[in-house]
């Protein structure tokens, strides 16, 4: 019997929170962070990017590469303040803290918007992109996912292909504005992770997204592991 992702997390997610519990009664609110960083982090880390491999993720993109531990945490407090940049730079963003990543997610209501079957970045995208751009040079160590969906309307190959030309126009679009391009990785998805309803206008047009995953860079990692003793 399959369990549904997210049951499944949530039972994991119960029985990790059991256990740091137990190993962080006496322990303070920085000290508590990092023991369960360092549980729960890794395990449901390996657990998520095992499970997402095939569809590869902006979950799995970040919590598949945790690191744990206290350079889990030094990680974690350098995304805090950048996922805060982006809060209040690009409010219509969504914005979630994962792991020691983060996941933003663009929507046609919150700043990269694309026309009707087309893929080029008009003027209300390329306002957000260009403060994007800003806070990806503020925060280098930093490496970029950035994935394309659509809704389920037209062909399946029509909408792998559109999906493909959003992801990429927008990668391209801030590499244009001075992000190194080997910081980017894009990958596209078309119609086949739909996060809303497609039955529903405000579902389809919820689907119709561009989604990043924001990660720790190898350098990143390294002075993380050094800063806080950790090899």
């Amino acid at each position: 019997m399959k369990i549904g992702m997210n049951k499944f997390l949530a039972l994991l997610f119960t029985a990790t929170l059991l256990f740091g519990c137990e190993a962080t009664k006496n322990a303070n609110k920085t000290q508590k962070g990092v023991v369960i960083g360092a549980t729960g982090g890794a395990v449901i880390g390996g657990i998520i990017g095992n499970n997402t491999k095939g569809g590869n993720t902006a979950l799995g993109a970040i919590i598949g590469g945790v690191v744990g531990g206290a350079a889990g945490g030094y990680i974690g407090s350098r995304m805090d303040e950048q996922a805060k940049k982006i809060e209040q730079e690009i409010p219509g963003a969504e914005v979630e803290r994962v792991g020691e990543g983060i996941n933003v997610t663009f929507d046609e209501a919150s700043g990269v918007y694309f026309d009707t079957e087309k893929y080029n970045i008009n003027a209300k995208s390329q306002e957000t992109l260009n403060k994007l751009a800003g806070i990806f040079k503020e925060y280098p160590k930093s490496n970029i996912l950035v994935e394309g969906h659509t809704d389920n309307t037209g062909s399946e190959s029509y909408n792998l292909t559109l999906s493909k030309n959003r992801a990429q126009a927008v990668s391209s679009y801030l590499v244009n504005n001075g992000v190194s391009s080997g910081r980017f990785d894009t990958k596209w998805y078309g119609e086949s992770q739909p996060k809303y309803d497609n039955t529903t206008a405000e579902g389809r047009a919820k689907n119709r997204r561009v989604e990043l995953a924001i990660v720790a860079s190898d350098e990143l990692k390294a002075e993380a592991k050094k800063a806080t003793g950790e090899n």
